[in-house]
C-alpha cells in the first residue's frame, strides 16, 4: 500500500516539461471552456432581454405616443376648421392622418405577440375610426360654411368620442409603460446575475492562474534559473562564455540551442557593426538631402522674384497702355495675365517666408507676447476697423522663442479669423492663455464660418484651400506656416473639435525658463 505513492511520484518525476505543460494547458482549457460557457449564457440572456427592451418595448411605447400626437393634431385641425372655416387648418389634420397611419403600421408588428397590447391597439383604432367617421371626415370634406355648421352640430358628440379615444390611448400607453418597466427590471436582474457570474469567473481565473504560476515555478523556472544566469552573462557581453545545460533532457537540449544561438550572435554582431556604419552614412546623407531641399526651396522662391517682377510689370504696363484700345477678349486676357502674375507673386512671397522659418530667423530669447500681439494688432488695425471686429484677450506671458517667427504666428492666426468671418456678422475673436506645466497653452477662438471635422487635419498642410480664391483670397500656406513655427519652438498646434461656433485653434509654447527644447532646436543646422 505504501509503495503506490512512491510509484506515482516516480512516474510524475519522469514527465518532461512539455508533458507538464500539456496537462496544465489541457486542464486550464477545460476550466476556461466551462467558465466561458457560463459567461456566454449570462451574456446571451442579458442581450436577449436588452433586445426585447430596445427593439420592441421602447419602440412600441414611442409609436403609441406618436399615434396619440397624430390624433391630437387631427382633432386640433378639425376644430380650427370647424370654428373658422379656414382651409389652412386642414394641413395639420392631413399631416396627422398620414402620421397616424405610419405609426400604427410600425406599432402593429411590435405588439403582435402581446394579447393585451393588441387589444389596446384594436380599441384605439376602433374609437379613432368612430371619431373620424362621425366628425373628422364630414367636417374636412365640407365647404367652409358646411364645416362650421356641421362642427357646431356635432361638437358634443365629437368631444365625447375624442375623450373616449384619449382614455383608450392613455390605457394603452400605461400598459406599454408597465411592460417596459417590467422588462427594465428583468434586465437589471439579468445584469446583476451577469456581473456576479463574471466576478466568480474572475476569481476562478485568478485561482487557476495562481496554480499555473506555482506549477511553472516549481517545475520549470527553478531548473531554468541556472541556465538563465549563464545566459545573462552572455547578454552582458561575455560572448566567449559557453553554456552547459543541466536537468531534464529537454532543458539540456534548450541549453544546446542557446549555445548555438550564442555562436550565431557572435557572427551577427560582426555583421551588424558593419551595417550600423552603413546606416549612419545613409542617415547623414538623408539629413544633408533635407537641408539641400530646404535650401533649394528658398533659392528657387528667391530667384523667381526677378523674372516674375518683370512679367508683372510688363503685363500691368500693357493693361495701362492698351486697356480699352483692343477688343474685349484682349482686355480679358491681359487682366488674366495681371491677376496670375500678382497671385504668383503672393505665392512666392509666402513660400519664401515659409522656407525662412528656422533658417533666417532663429534668435531664441525671452519674448513678451503682449508686445508681439500689440504690434500684430497695429499691423491689422485697418482690417479690424473695416470688419468691425471685437477682440478680447487674456494677459499674455513671456515665452522662449524667436520674436519674428512668433509675430508671423499671431499675424496668420488673426488674419484668418478676420478673413473667414461669417456673412453679415462682425468677427468676435477671443485670445486665451493657460499655463500647463512647462508650457503655455494658447487658444484663438472666433465666430467665423468654421472648419468641417474632416478638414481639421488637412488645413495644416501646404496649399490646402477649402474655398475658391474668388470666395476667400489666399495661397493656403498660412496655417502650414503656423504649424512649422509652433513645432520649431517645440510646441503643438491643433483645431479644437469640440468648438462648433466658428473655429478654435489651440497651440502650445515653452514657458520662460524651460529652454531645453528651444536650445536643442536652435543648435540644429
Amino acid at each position: 500500500m505504501k509503495t503506490e505513492p512512491l510509484e506515482t511520484a516516480g512516474a510524475l518525476s519522469g514527465w518532461t516539461t512539455r508533458r507538464w505543460l500539456r496537462v496544465g494547458v489541457a486542464t486550464t482549457l477545460v476550466v476556461l471552456m466551462a467558465l466561458g460557457s457560463v459567461g456566454g449564457w449570462a451574456m446571451w440572456r442579458t442581450s436577449r432581454i436588452t433586445s426585447e427592451l430596445v427593439d420592441r418595448r421602447s419602440p412600441a411605447l414611442i409609436d403609441a405616443m406618436r399615434v396619440e400626437e397624430a390624433l391630437v393634431n387631427q382633432e386640433t385641425g378639425i376644430r380650427g376648421y370647424g370654428l373658422s372655416g379656414r382651409q389652412d387648418f386642414l394641413q395639420p389634420y392631413a399631416q396627422g392622418v398620414a402620421d397616424e397611419k405610419g405609426a400604427i403600421r410600425r406599432l402593429r408588428p411590435l405588439v403582435q405577440d402581446d394579447a393585451q397590447a393588441r387589444a389596446d391597439l384594436a380599441k384605439v383604432e376602433k374609437l379613432a375610426d368612430t371619431w373620424q367617421e362621425r366628425v373628422a371626415r364630414p367636417v374636412s370634406a365640407g365647404s367652409a360654411a358646411d364645416a362650421v355648421r356641421l362642427a357646431s352640430q356635432r361638437a358634443g358628440e365629437g368631444k365625447a368620442a375624442f375623450d373616449s379615444l384619449r382614455r383608450a390611448m392613455a390605457r394603452q400607453q400605461e400598459h406599454l409603460q408597465n411592460e417596459r418597466a417590467a422588462a427594465t427590471g428583468e434586465l437589471r436582474r439579468a445584469m446583476s446575475l451577469r456581473n456576479w457570474t463574471f466576478t466568480v469567473i474572475a476569481v476562478v481565473i485568478v485561482l487557476v492562474a495562481s496554480l499555473v504560476f506555482e506549477g511553472l515555478r516549481r517545475g520549470v523556472t527553478d531548473p531554468l534559473s541556472r541556465l538563465g544566469s549563464a545566459a545573462r552573462e552572455v547578454a552582458q557581453g561575455r560572448f566567449d562564455r559557453s553554456l552547459q545545460g543541466t536537468g531534464p533532457a529537454d532543458l539540456r537540449r534548450l541549453a544546446s540551442d542557446v549555445e548555438s544561438m550564442r555562436r550565431r550572435l557572435v557572427e551577427e554582431l560582426q555583421f551588424s557593426e558593419a551595417a550600423r556604419g552603413l546606416l549612419d552614412e545613409q542617415a547623414e546623407e538623408l539629413k544633408r538631402s533635407n537641408t539641400e531641399l530646404e535650401q533649394f526651396a528658398y533659392v528657387a522662391s528667391h530667384d523667381l522674384q526677378e523674372p516674375l517682377r518683370k512679367v508683372s510689370s510688363f503685363t500691368q504696363l500693357l493693361q495701362r497702355r492698351y486697356g480699352g484700345r483692343l477688343d474685349e477678349k484682349a482686355d480679358q486676357y491681359i487682366a488674366f495675365a495681371v491677376d496670375g502674375a500678382n497671385r504668383m507673386q503672393v505665392l512666392i512671397n509666402d513660400l519664401l517666408a515659409f522656407s525662412r522659418v528656422g533658417r533666417v530667423h532663429n534668435d531664441y530669447q525671452s519674448v513678451d507676447l503682449e508686445a508681439v500681439l500689440s504690434r500684430t494688432l497695429d499691423n491689422l488695425s485697418v482690417a479690424v476697423e473695416e470688419t468691425g471686429a471685437v477682440i478680447t484677450r487674456d494677459a499674455l506671458p513671456t515665452v522662449v522663442g524667436d520674436t519674428t517667427q512668433l509675430g508671423m504666428l499671431w499675424q496668420n492666426l488673426l488674419s484668418n479669423s478676420l478673413k473667414f468671418r461669417g456673412p453679415d456678422l462682425p468677427p468676435h475673436i477671443r485670445i486665451s492663455a493657460v499655463q500647463a506645466g512647462d508650457f503655455w497653452e494658447f487658444a484663438v477662438s472666433d465666430n467665423g464660418i468654421g472648419i468641417a471635422p474632416e478638414f481639421q487635419e488637412k488645413v495644416f498642410a501646404l496649399f490646402q484651400r477649402l474655398h475658391t480664391k474668388d470666395a476667400y483670397p489666399g495661397t493656403g500656406i498660412g496655417l502650414a506656416m503656423c504649424k512649422k513655427v509652433v513645432e520649431f519652438h517645440g510646441g503643438t498646434i491643433k483645431i479644437d473639435p469640440d468648438h462648433t461656433q466658428g473655429t478654435r485653434i489651440v497651440f502650445t509654447l515653452p514657458a520662460a525658463g524651460t529652454e531645453s527644447a528651444a536650445l536643442e532646436r536652435k543648435t540644429q543646422p
